[in-house]
């Protein structure tokens, strides 16, 4: 029940669960359609659908957008990224697949790191980026495998390449020089910017009042009642300039302060149409999520809302883990029921099922509809 005193709405978690499950689109079947124009419109609503490296099952990624999308292809978001271009890769709080109509509120970061690099790039010498950057100039794309006149170094970090020119095709990447024009599993071709994306001239950049609303309006879209910690996450020195978006919309009535219950002094807020949303969840979904899944990869954020604290354990030592190598939550409504460690073995074409934690009591309803999940999602990882 919504609650409104003193000009704070006051809820319950399950409300902030709702609102929340609302705004990730996790309430109902297929909430973007089908076909591969759903892709486009799971990233646009989302802001951001994060990329990682783990192949322990399906990349995060794919299992992101299958989430959403009942008949998602891996084909579809290649072709949104190389065919179709509607969405870029950069970073967020990650490497990321971001929508290409958002791609101005990003130029002020590359700019920045075209002329502050950091530490990671120090090594990076004038000559090996220039030497990149003509490749590509004179003969197109290319990835990292197409250069084979590197002379190697020794490795000074167990993620970087013998080859100097890996690190100058990231720098030149995040320094908007380049953009990643397709992806095949991990290994990424890059272009030039502007000739992947046609320009003419070099769209203009948002200033950092429109980074910073256009970072707000992100997060309440995608997470329903927002936090300056959500909306921030891992972006600290954002806050200050989010801060004031957020009391400009406040003064406009364009947000209200929320109280959650149980929260203390946390603050919140939310738009005003979204406290008024009624609940249109479907009954009986379960979605097996990834550990990358944005209604997961806030921690703090999920542990707060649906009392539930997920460990990340792929890095720990087998002795050290609960739930497994690479745990998925599983949501049933709007309650994580249970944990489950999978893996595919892609050369038997079988999904393996490692540890199964139950979190929120057994029962055999319960189960069958976990059950039925499994069964979906393996039909899509061995598809």
């Amino acid at each position: 029940m919504v609650a409104l005193t003193k000009q704070i709405c006051k809820i319950s978690k399950a409300d902030a669960r709702r609102f929340w499950l609302t705004a990730q689109r996790l309430h109902e079947i297929a909430p973007f359609g089908g076909g591969a124009e759903a892709t486009r419109r799971a990233v646009e609503h989302l802001g951001y659908v994060q990329i990682d490296t783990i192949n322990v099952i399906e990349r995060c990624h794919h299992h992101i957008l299958f989430s959403r999308i009942p008949d998602y292809q891996r084909a579809h978001l290649q072709a949104a990224q190389s065919r179709d271009k509607s969405v870029f890769e950069y970073w967020t709080h990650a490497l990321a697949y971001v929508p290409t109509r958002d791609l101005r509120f990003f130029l002020s970061a590359m700019r920045q790191r075209k002329k502050e690099p950091g530490s990671w790039f120090e090594t990076v010498k004038p000559g090996d980026l220039r030497k990149v950057l003509g490749m590509i100039k004179s003969s197109g794309p290319l990835s990292i495998r197409d250069i084979n006149d590197d002379v190697l170094v020794e490795k000074d970090h167990p993620w970087a390449s013998r080859k100097p020119s890996k690190r100058a095709l990231q720098l030149a990447f995040f320094a908007g020089e380049l953009t990643v024009s397709e992806r095949t599993g991990m290994l990424k071709s890059y272009d030039l910017m502007h000739r992947h994306f046609g320009w003419e001239t070099r769209p203009k950049a948002a200033s950092p009042v429109e980074v910073a609303d256009y970072q707000l309006e992100r997060a309440l879209r995608s997470q329903g009642v927002v936090s300056l910690d959500s909306i921030c996450y891992l972006a600290a020195s954002n806050k200050a300039a989010v801060r004031a978006a957020i009391d400009k919309r406040m003064r406009r009535n364009q947000l209200v302060p929320v109280e959650i219950e149980h929260l203390g002094q946390l603050e919140y807020w939310a738009a005003p149409e979204t406290l008024d949303q009624t609940d249109t969840r479907a009954p009986g979904l379960v979605h097996l999520l990834s550990p990358f899944d944005p209604l997961i990869i806030q921690r703090k954020r999920l542990a707060q809302l649906f009392d539930y604290d997920h460990r990340f354990e792929a890095y720990l030592p087998k002795q050290r883990r609960v739930f497994g190598y690479f745990a998925l939550p599983v949501l049933i409504g709007d309650q994580v029921a249970a944990v489950i460690d999978l893996k595919t073995d892609r050369m038997q074409k079988k999904m393996l099922l490692q540890q199964w934690t139950w979190i929120a009591g057994e029962s055999k309803q319960r189960r069958r509809l976990i059950e039925a999940a499994l069964d979906r999602f393996g039909r899509f990882q061995l598809a």
